[in-house]
């Protein structure tokens, strides 16, 4: 059976043109999506257990009290998360939320060619990449660094000398995850990649996110 995926793709701030693309993408790659924008469905959608929950390019306050509260039982419950790109910039004052990703969105320079270097080839969402990866993207900094979390499994990260404009400091961290997903026991999966609709038809990036939502729902491809 195909993986079950809940796709919310709610903004309240910056809304990217990639969004309807992207889900025609998640399509394509064989997933049973369900997507939505409305908080209310995305409400009674988490009652029916999807295999996983992917928050693609949200932006802002997206969720209701109630809607806070489903997706906090669903993640300690043992549901799998998936947070592609804008996610980051998603629910800044709900503090699990933030626990959750291990880290939140700063700012970023202008979409650029840059280069990805893979951390970690023995997950499926970076196994087929090269240990560098070109790619084109907005190559995002973060307000703190998601592997002082001892939890985060880093899987990729910024090759900073390749574009212009970061001020994280040092190479840093663009994709990694949790398992579980503290603070609940589901797994957790983030990529900060994915702004322009180009990366979506990429094969290449294709594959990173079919290999992360199949991690995350703990399901093979």
């Amino acid at each position: 059976m195909p993986v079950a995926t809940l796709v919310y793709t709610r903004t309240t701030d910056y809304r990217h043109d990639s969004i309807p693309g992207a889900v025609r993408t998640l399509r394509a790659l064989g997933f049973a999506v369900r997507h939505t924008e409305d908080p209310a469905e995305f409400e009674r959608a988490l009652d029916a257990r999807p295999d996983a929950v992917v928050f693609l390019s949200t932006s802002g306050d997206v969720l209701t009290p109630a809607g806070r509260e489903r997706l906090a039982a669903y993640v300690d419950g043992g549901g799998g998360f998936v947070g592609v790109h804008a996610a980051a910039c998603t629910e800044y004052g709900w503090p699990y939320y933030g626990d959750l990703l291990a880290a939140r969105f700063d700012r970023h320079p202008a979409y650029q060619p840059g280069r990805v270097r893979i951390a970690d080839h023995d997950h499926p969402a970076t196994q087929h990449l090269p240990s560098h990866w070109e790619f084109t993207d907005e190559w995002y900094d973060f307000r703190s660094d998601p592997r002082e979390d001892p939890t985060v499994r880093l899987l990729a990260y910024a090759d900073e000398s390749s574009y212009e404009g970061a001020t994280m400091g040092g190479d840093h961290p663009l994709v990694w995850c949790r398992d579980p997903a503290t603070p609940g026991p589901g797994r957790m999966f983030y990529t900060s990649l994915g702004h322009a609709t180009e990366a979506y038809d990429a094969p290449a990036f294709r594959a990173h996110l079919s290999g992360a939502i199949h991690w995350t729902a703990r399901r093979g491809p």
